[in-house]
């Protein structure tokens, strides 16, 4: 049992077959299906890196989003504002140690 996109039932059902599903069982099966969900579309852009698999990334943590009340536009808003502030992960730094001050 997986989570799935909200219309998959309805798309199984228009092809012809029949299909078993349920809604999860409150916020903590919703967060931990959410969770396995983005590990499994992480796995799969990685083996092969494509548009489709990267949309569903997004549509996983924008369901964590609306889970936590979070406003998807505010969220954008403030991806591109720490970007402005202080860059993205393109160039791949890692850090290796601060010194104290």
């Amino acid at each position: 049992m997986k989570l799935v996109r909200d219309g998959i039932p309805q798309i199984i059902e228009d092809d012809g077959r029949t299909c078993k599903w349920r809604r999860v069982m409150g916020e903590g099966e919703h967060i931990a299906k959410l969770a396995a969900k983005m590990r499994e579309e992480v796995g799969e852009f990685i083996e092969s890196p494509c548009y489709e698999e990267a949309a569903d990334m997004i549509e996983v943590v924008k369901a964590f989003c609306f889970l936590n009340d979070l406003e998807w536009e505010a969220v954008l808003s403030t991806a591109t504002h720490k970007e402005e502030t202080h860059g993205g992960f393109h160039a791949g730094i890692v850090l290796m140690e601060v010194d104290p001050r």
